[in-house]
């Protein structure tokens, strides 16, 4: 009987340990959704500013060396009040981030297929353009920002559409010239400014779009698609390095790898897809 005993006291315990468990992993979802929502908008500041708050409130109090009573009792109406503040400033965001969020609550699970797509239009509009001898320049965001970068161009915040990309590069068009750049699944701006390469072996037949490409790619990590407007050939700049002579299956198969997209695992280097590093080679 007492094994009967020692048995349920043991299930009880586990099933205490698993409730644990699960009540901090619905904890952490709940913070980590909520950190997607505010992340790169005001609310990150208004954040940062009530964590300053609660530590000088912290810093104030009796138990603290500083026992500042006056400041301590104004900060902890400030901290009283401070959640409805922040609800009445913000409104207008927290409205459209929880109907967002309504909309699809599990969007970061199909973060895959968006990239897929998104990787699917720049390689069909690269191709449409490259045929046209129509020039033009997409940067794609990795693990470095690019917004002092974006923060030279012109604004968009728009969906990557094959549509869109053809009309932005269309030439005597208003943002034709410069860059565009991918960030976060969606086109951030165009017509940005980029820093040239400082390779001083590159060759002279390269043009500023190439220039640009290696020159932003030697900064950061982002990868660079450059359309030529003489050869009508695509390239990828990635690193330094500027992969040349890609088709549409090339391109396609090179951002997956690049950019984790559903092609990415087991595809092999960039040389299968009949590229070739040109840091300071010369031209097809």
């Amino acid at each position: 009987m007492s094994e009967v005993f020692d048995f349920l006291w043991l299930t009880a315990a586990q099933l205490t340990q698993l409730r644990g468990l699960l009540d901090l992993l619905v904890l952490w979802f709940a913070i980590y959704q909520l950190m997607l929502l505010i992340r790169r908008t005001r609310a990150v500041q208004m954040v940062y500013g009530l964590l300053a708050v609660v530590l000088l409130w912290a810093l104030t109090g009796l138990y603290s060396p500083l026992r500042l009573q006056a400041v301590n009792w104004v900060l902890s109406k400030v901290l009283i009040y401070g959640a409805f503040v922040v609800i009445v400033i913000f409104q207008n965001p927290i409205r459209q981030a929880l109907a967002q969020f309504g909309r699809n609550p599990f969007r970061r699970f199909r973060q895959q297929d968006v990239r897929s797509q998104i990787i699917e239009d720049i390689a069909l509009a690269c191709s449409a353009m490259g045929s046209r001898r129509i020039g033009a320049l997409i940067v794609l965001e990795r693990a470095h920002g690019l917004k002092n970068y974006i923060e030279t161009g012109i604004e968009l915040d728009a969906r990557v559409s094959y549509d869109l990309l053809i009309n932005i590069f269309t030439p005597k068009t208003p943002l034709h010239d410069g860059a565009v750049i991918v960030s976060e699944g969606r086109i951030k701006a165009a017509s940005c400014f980029l820093p040239l390469t400082t390779d001083p072996y590159i060759s002279r037949e390269f043009g500023t779009r190439h220039r640009a490409a290696m020159g932003v790619t030697e900064e950061t990590d982002a990868v660079a698609v450059v359309v030529s407007e003489e050869r009508g050939k695509i390239s990828v700049a990635v690193d330094g390095a500027l992969h040349q002579n890609l088709d549409t299956r090339g391109l396609r198969a090179f951002l997956e790898e690049q950019l984790g997209g559903e092609g990415s695992e087991g595809e092999g280097s960039p040389a299968l897809f009949g590229s070739r590093s040109a840091r300071a080679g010369s031209l097809p």
